[in-house]
């Protein structure tokens, strides 16, 4: 298992973290091997719904026999006993929609990387004292890329990851990118339910090539 500094790296280098959850069993699957195919390798399996672990579970066993160097993490973390649970079952990493000091210490006591929803300074400093580096900024459509923008440089060792409300469109990633983030979170503007519900995952895919082509040569224009 690769420890949280790896993960982190991945994602930074990747852009985006995709983050999808659907009840059926299948679906979810073959969501998974969508993503994978369009060069994803680092993913957010969120944690909804009574399927959502048993359905992680099969991910973990594909995966594993599949797609040896895909990192799967579990979102929507919202107890310590859910990150345990999906630790235990085999999650790389964790995310949650807001801040939650009792996984911090878990995960860093693991070695796991945590990325924590957080919406306000103080939250970022909470997390950033506890050791934490990755932080997922949310809602991001309520935030902004203004809100980057004027928090970067305080925070100059963390790395920020806007979630919700990130478009898939050049304009909106630019925006994002040079206000200073370094990765974005990425859900149903990607992985849709309409496009899941209709078993698309061939368009899935082309959309998750395209948007993780656009990211990078945002990138690589400002590097």
């Amino acid at each position: 298992m690769a420890n949280r500094q790896q993960i982190t790296e991945h994602i930074l280098r990747q852009g985006i973290l995709p983050l999808y959850f659907h009840a059926d069993e299948a679906v979810s699957t073959e969501v998974l091997r969508a993503i994978y195919r369009a060069g994803i390798r680092a993913v957010e399996y969120t944690n909804r719904g009574e399927t959502a672990f048993r359905n992680f579970r099969t991910l973990i066993t594909i995966r594993n026999q599949e797609m040896p160097d895909m990192w799967l993490g579990v979102g929507t973390i919202k107890q310590l006993k859910e990150a345990e649970q999906y630790v235990a079952a085999g999650a790389d990493f964790l995310v949650s929609p807001g801040y939650l000091p009792e996984v911090a210490g878990f995960a860093i006591g693991h070695d796991l990387l945590y990325a924590p929803g957080c919406m306000t300074p103080t939250e970022i400093m909470a997390a950033e004292n506890q050791g934490l580096q990755l932080i997922k900024l949310f809602p991001g459509s309520l935030l902004g890329p203004e809100f980057v923008s004027s928090i970067r440089d305080i925070f100059p060792k963390l790395w920020f990851m806007p979630t919700g409300g990130v478009d898939t469109t050049k304009e909106n990633l630019e925006r994002w990118f040079k206000a200073g983030v370094c990765a974005v979170g990425m859900g149903s503007k990607l992985i849709s339910k309409k496009l899941m519900e209709q078993r698309d995952y061939a368009t899935i895919e082309k959309l998750t090539r395209e948007v993780l082509q656009t990211i990078h040569d945002i990138k690589n224009q400002q590097s």
